[in-house]
């Protein structure tokens, strides 16, 4: 049902296997019109939970982060939209902050949100993830989603304001939920850099992780945040030097095959 006063808004978001955590999404988007779930498969109870909170639930194959998101946009009723992910909550003061916005008489084509980001219950500060503004909030005619298969954006065709009031943004439950979706974050870009005709030299493999390292504990001041900035730092070295491994792999694959 539209809100009276302003612009009408969706919210759209992507799930996969997200039973654990959706619904804490879902009941912090009451102040949208209308909530469009894109699932891609999920086996557990994602799609019944996220049916408590909207009837837009539809079920895709999986197509991308980039793509993905995007079908979900198309999805939506209204044109201004407002992107979140399942391990994401929107606070009341965002929530007004945009009601705002699109009660004003100009809107911008996209808005870029700052997000405060915790691994397990400690909120990183520092390592470069805050404020890791990202647009989230913005006209499908004027902006849509990359497609790229990771580290997706929106690409807006004018100008972008940016919000105060942050998103709340539970990435990690804590080293363990880390390494699953290190895995599964390295295998997509590995694949990635392949099909881009990259190939794995040996500097990917030892300069690479060392900077990544060095750059999130120092030069983001990652030590700042303690021991869970320690593990950021290690975590992001260990993802880059996963992904050349892995790209190495296919090489190696594929040299065989051809052999």
């Amino acid at each position: 049902m539209e809100k009276t006063g302003r612009r009408p808004v969706s919210a759209v978001l992507i799930a996969y296997n997200e039973a654990h955590r959706i619904a804490g999404c879902l009941a912090t988007l009451d102040w949208a019109d209308e909530i469009v779930v894109v699932d891609s498969g999920s086996s557990d109870d994602t799609k019944e939970i996220a049916r408590r909170f909207t009837d837009r639930v539809y079920d895709i194959p999986w197509l991308g982060f980039g793509p993905q998101k995007q079908a979900a946009v198309e999805l939506a009723s209204y044109d201004m939209v407002f992107s979140i992910d399942c391990d994401e909550r929107a606070t009341p003061e965002l929530a007004a902050e945009i009601g705002a916005i699109l009660a004003g008489t100009e809107v911008h084509a996209g808005y870029a949100i700052p997000r405060r980001t915790f691994l397990g219950s400690t909120e990183i500060r520092h390592c470069g993830w805050y404020p890791d503004r990202t647009v989230r909030l913005f006209d499908r005619r004027r902006g849509r989603f990359s497609d790229d298969p990771v580290h997706e954006r929106v690409i807006v065709d004018g100008a972008v304001g940016r919000c105060r009031s942050d998103l709340l943004h539970y990435s990690f439950a804590g080293i363990d939920d880390m390494l699953t979706k290190t895995r599964r974050y390295t295998d997509i870009a590995a694949y990635a850099l392949f099909e881009e005709g990259r190939r794995c030299r040996l500097t990917d493999l030892t300069l690479r992780p060392l900077f990544a390292f060095f750059k999130t504990l120092v030069l983001r001041a990652g030590f700042l945040d303690g021991a869970a900035g320690l593990t950021v730092a290690a975590a992001n070295g260990m993802s880059v030097f996963i992904k050349y491994v892995k790209l190495r792999e296919l090489e190696m694959a594929k040299e065989e095959k051809l052999s």
